[in-house]
């Protein structure tokens, strides 16, 4: 009711501004009385004007506009619908066979867009002016820097405008163009580029910053984000333009900064074609499949269409979170959710018995190097025998493609937990020698904000006010995003060929000490002084520095810049299977015992006490 009240009352304002705009035009050629001849033609006239009017305001849709958010394309339709309505009026009155002279249907066109325009955008006109009313030096107020003079800097301003109640005031502006240095945009000034950010905060007592440059370069972002946060202000930062639809910025697409943000990591280009190869029409395996990686693995296969996607996973609440989720964003998706362990031969063969999937992901795996050193045990148990199985099921039943996930810490291990990884990554090497299936490992290292990870850590110290605990001042991670990793992860499926190990391209090593300050700071806090960082020594088979090759491998560059190939070892599958069945049974024994045998089935594995003896003796 309330919605065909608006349109009538446009419809009966439009009948009235029409009229006026028909005197009007009248008036102006022939004076402000009307002669004999166009009284006498009046009313004809005017109700031809009005229903010409009408319907082509209805046929441009100027009755179904949200008028406070009018813009650019609203202008357009009313300028249309006014010189449409103008040349459908000669038409109609040169049937009538009524002569009006050419310059009142001009003036008609003028005045009726006129009156259009100021009856519809006069409304968000009015609204902004009492909306955009300054904000006064003595009010409570946050003086906020916005890096980026372009469209989307100007929109910010717009926006901070818009609402006062949020009691942010845009004072200053930084572009690195030269040509924009000095000017002023909607009464703010651009005082240089952006490596005045601490100069300008200091000078205008900036609370916060806002980069307003999304369609620059990650790279670009990080090193002006990076000398942003030296400046103790609030940081936000808005999502790639290609987020933004029609480029429309409002505020709830500024968020705070990450602080993955602060790494600079490009944007994944994928070969979809490769990837829906081999996933799209395909009964798709992951195992693991709540956990971190996992998790994003099901919901980028999902995008891919494949013909069933199959999650297995021992933890139940993960599974069924992740169940909801994908129902409600893909509800056309074969899903089915398993529950079972690995280890379990008999429920992992019935499991690929029943399902016969043709490709599997294989993320299941015990991760946490401290608990895996108390419990080399689980370690065997989960990561080597689980993975065993898996593979062994996969050769059976006549999977295409396995595709296991790696790490880091197998290289060159100094922990149990990355032992067996790297003992995973010989039976994937050693099994590929022998089976159709194609076997592959993809091996990279740490994940921001995955389950267990040290920034969830940070966050919990960083809100509870400290201290942030670090093992050591020097000890430094390679890091990637979640989605970034998988996706990678994805398109290294797409280039297997079989028995290679893929290595990521990590970046640089990042201090997991700066990575504390990092979020300290973005939390509004100075490190040391409002939180603390405490050095707490290095865990049980943590080492200082991570390696993403061993030597013995070499280094193969694929057509993805992003992706490497380790060089396949010469592993034999039948002599491996025997001294794992020695493990099984040592498994069961002493952790000593267990460890003595996996240092002679992996011999790069030194524990990290080795390590740092042997690097203080050279």
């Amino acid at each position: 009711m309330r919605v065909f009240m608006r349109k009538l009352t446009l419809v009966m304002l439009d009948v009235f501004l029409l009229t006026i705009a028909l005197y009007l035009a009248i008036a102006t050629k022939f004076g402000v009385k009307l002669t004999k001849y166009y009284l006498s033609e009046w009313f004809m006239i005017w109700g031809t004007l009005v229903v010409v009017g009408i319907v082509c305001n209805s046929a441009f849709k100027l009755y179904n506009s949200l008028w406070r958010y009018a813009s650019i394309d609203e202008l357009f339709l009313i300028l249309s619908s006014g010189v449409l309505t103008g040349i459908v009026f000669f038409g109609a009155m040169n049937l009538l066979d009524i002569e009006v002279a050419y310059s009142v249907y001009f003036l008609i066109i003028v005045y009726n867009t006129i009156f259009l325009g100021l009856s519809r955008l006069g409304y968000r006109m009015l609204r902004m002016v009492s909306s955009t009313t300054p904000l006064r030096l003595d009010q409570d107020v946050k003086r906020v820097l916005i890096i980026g003079a372009g469209h989307t800097g100007i929109m910010v301003i717009k926006e901070l405008r818009r609402h006062p109640e949020l009691r942010l005031r845009p004072v200053a502006l930084l572009d690195d163009d030269i040509n924009t240095h000095g000017s002023q945009i909607m009464g703010v000034k651009v005082h240089g580029g952006h490596d005045k950010v601490q100069e300008i905060a200091r000078r205008f007592d900036i609370d916060e910053i806002i980069l307003a440059i999304p369609n620059a370069p990650r790279k670009v972002q990080s090193a002006i984000l990076n000398e942003c946060k030296k400046t103790r202000c609030k940081l936000k930062i808005l999502p790639s333009i290609s987020s933004l639809i029609n480029e429309d910025v409002t505020i709830k697409n500024i968020r705070d900064v990450q602080i993955e943000d602060l790494l600079g990591r490009e944007p994944v280009n994928l070969d979809v074609d490769g990837i829906c190869d081999y996933i799209t029409n395909q009964v798709v395996l992951v195992t693991g499949g709540g956990g971190s990686i996992g998790s994003e693995l099901c919901r980028q296969i999902a995008r891919y269409n494949p013909k069933q996607l199959l999650v297995l996973d021992i933890y139940e609440n993960n599974a069924y979170e992740l169940q909801q989720e994908l129902k409600m964003e893909h509800p056309q998706l074969n899903l089915k959710v398993l529950i079972a362990s690995v280890r379990d031969a008999a429920r992992i063969e019935s499991i690929f018995s029943t399902y016969k999937p043709s490709v599997v992901f294989h993320a299941a795996a015990h991760k946490h190097v401290p608990l895996m050193e108390e419990n080399p045990q689980e370690a065997v148990k989960n990561n080597v025998f689980g993975t065993l199985n898996v593979v062994e099921c996969a050769d059976k039943y006549g999977v295409r493609r396995f595709v296991m996930i790696s790490t880091d810490k197998a290289v060159n291990p100094t922990n149990i937990m990355g032992a067996t990884k790297r003992l995973c990554e010989m039976i994937i090497q050693g099994m590929n020698k022998k089976s159709k299936t194609e076997y592959v490992a993809v091996r990279f290292g740490n994940v921001l904000g995955s389950n267990g990870s040290v920034i969830p850590l940070f966050k919990k110290q960083i809100a509870a006010g400290g201290p942030v605990t670090v093992t050591h001042p020097e000890i430094t991670r390679f890091f990637m995003t979640i989605p970034e990793a998988v996706q990678l992860v994805l398109q290294a499926g797409a280039m297997a060929k079989g028995g290679e190990i893929f290595v990521l391209d990590m970046g640089q090593p990042v201090k997991i000490a700066d990575l504390a300050k990092d979020l300290i700071r973005l939390s509004g806090f100075e490190p040391d002084v409002d939180i603390e960082i405490k050095y707490t020594g290095l865990r049980p088979g943590e080492k200082l520095y991570e390696e993403l090759l061993m030597a013995e491998e070499g280094l193969t560059a694929t057509k993805h810049e992003k992706i490497f190939i380790g060089k396949p070892m010469d592993i034999d599958m039948d002599e491996l299977k025997k001294e794992l069945e020695k493990l099984k049974f040592i498994a069961t024994g002493s952790n000593e015992g267990i460890i003595e045998f996996v240092k002679e089935l992996v011999p790069t594995y030194k524990s990290a006490e080795e390590v740092v003896a042997a690097e203080e003796n050279r």
